[in-house]
């Protein structure tokens, strides 16, 4: 594929040291193309570009930075089958996972096109009445975006589309699986009229040494970084050098409630959701399903069935409901979790080892059996399987769910509201999905607690992470 360049001042350029990456098909293992592998002087070159733009950009009139992300959601709705097919390709999700991103991502820009021309302050007098309180909102300036392999395209706009409309310049690191979205999206900005160094691109397969680099870089303002969480501890404590501004997105462990009284169709119809939405590979999946005693056997008997007819193979096959993980490493890793698992008397129900097949595959498995302590329970699985943890009331159910350093999402399923909103409010998370498999939405604040993240991305609080308030004292 050609054009899979690093995008810089409004240029697509070569690495400076001619290097490139190869991006796998995760369903072959087969290289799909190579893309530059940038180095920490490329990602320099993209914060000066970025640095340079900043002046104009952030003086250019709400309306018109608007007009740009409103013009972006519409090229991307435009070409959202060429690139639905695309992320399926370079990631392995399943078409209809695609196009379900596609429609999220693109309404970012749609979003933050609104919020764009409603920037305000305040002005207010002071309680002795000596004088006006005046405050301004104004753009941090140049900001890093880091985003991860399983969502390229949501996550590059969710962290773009806010910061352009405060009038800020970003450079944007891809992850190295998934490179090939990010340039695309980029591609139909620059088609849109994108002012050179509004937005660059360095794709490396060196994040650490490009990341490093930009955090020294005294004109980098702010970090927003979306991954793992001991990556994000690693980000903090450079950011903290310099007092960087940051914004971590995290990891999950996310807890799936079915209560006693639940609606079993519609909690097995959320768990599918929940559970299978890009394969698992997602830090909103449900990762434990803590379930009431007097249900769990039908619940997972039923769930299973679910599980086990989804069709495994390619996401560009129509037909697949479950694609290959991204990597290698991925799949090794889920299976690891399971076989530990099952050793400590977990039952698997459906799957439990991987198929021999070409491609980075892992089959949907459900678990019995599970204990709170068990590695699928600890850990984050990041894949197509569902541990199921039987509880005897609700307050056993909660103290499950707590009982881990990460605060991302809840799911809770009970036909009781008055119920469901108290469990709700227990659950130590930044975000519940109350009778609803599926939270993510444009207009929403998305953003976990404790080791699961800082700050929001989304809704009205996200254009925030990239604006400083100014505080103006004057007399009149």
């Amino acid at each position: 594929m050609a054009g899979n360049q690093l995008f810089i001042g409004g240029k697509w350029v070569d690495a400076q040291d001619g290097g490139t990456f190869d991006v796998l098909d995760p369903a072959t293992g087969a290289v799909l193309t190579q893309v530059g592998d940038g180095a920490a002087t490329d990602m320099l070159a993209a914060v000066a570009a970025a640095a340079d733009a900043l002046p104009a950009w952030s003086a250019t009139a709400p309306r018109v930075r608007s007009e740009l992300l409103r013009a972006t959601w519409q090229a991307m709705q435009d070409a959202g089958e060429e690139l639905g097919f695309l992320m399926s390709l370079e990631m392995g999700k399943t078409l209809a996972d695609a196009a379900g991103e596609v429609n999220y991502a693109s309404d970012f820009f749609r979003w933050f096109a609104e919020e764009a021309v409603r920037i305000g302050g305040e002005l207010r007098t002071a309680p002795a009445g000596t004088n006006r309180i005046l405050t301004v909102r104004q753009p941090i300036g140049v900001s890093l975006l880091v985003t991860p392999w399983n969502f390229p395209a949501a996550m590059a706009t969710r962290k773009i589309a806010p910061a352009l409309a405060a009038g800020c310049t970003v450079v944007i690191k891809p992850a190295g699986e998934t490179p090939l979205t990010t340039l695309f999206i980029v591609r139909l900005m620059e088609q849109q009229g994108l002012p050179p160094g509004v937005v660059n691109v360095v794709t490396s397969g060196r994040s650490a040494e490009v990341v490093s680099a930009a955090l020294t870089d005294d004109r980098v303002k702010k970090i927003s970084f979306t991954g793992s969480t001991p990556v994000g501890r690693i980000l903090l404590k450079q950011a903290a050098d310099r007092v960087v501004a940051t914004s971590m997105e995290l990891g999950g462990n996310d807890p799936f409630l079915v209560l006693a009284d639940a609606d079993l169709t519609a909690a097995v119809d959320g768990a599918m959701l929940a559970k299978m939405r890009n394969g698992g590979q997602a830090c909103t999946a449900a990762n434990r399903f803590i379930v009431h005693e007097s249900v769990a056997a039908e619940f997972a008997d039923t769930l299973a069935a679910r599980m086990g007819a989804l069709v495994m193979g390619a996401g560009t096959d129509p037909q697949t409901g479950l694609g290959p993980m991204v990597s290698e490493r991925a799949a090794t890793g889920i299976a690891d979790l399971v076989d530990r698992a099952v050793s400590a008397g977990a039952t698997p129900l459906i799957g439990g080892h991987r198929p021999d097949r070409p491609g980075f595959f892992y089959p949907a498995t459900v678990l019995t059996d599970v204990t709170p302590e068990s590695p699928v329970a600890v850990n984050e699985v990041f894949g197509p399987v569902a541990p199921i943890i039987a509880v005897h009331d609700d307050d056993e159910a909660i103290a499950v769910a707590n009982s881990t350093e990460y605060g991302l999402l809840g799911f809770v399923y009970t036909t009781d509201l008055a119920r469901g909103l108290r469990v709700a409010e227990r659950l130590d998370v930044g975000m519940v999905g109350l009778n609803r498999g599926l939270v993510s939405d444009a207009a929403a604040p998305f953003g976990g607690v404790k080791q699961s993240g800082i700050g929001r991305e989304g809704g009205f609080e996200g254009i925030d992470e990239y604006l400083e308030h100014k505080y103006i004292a004057t007399s009149w």
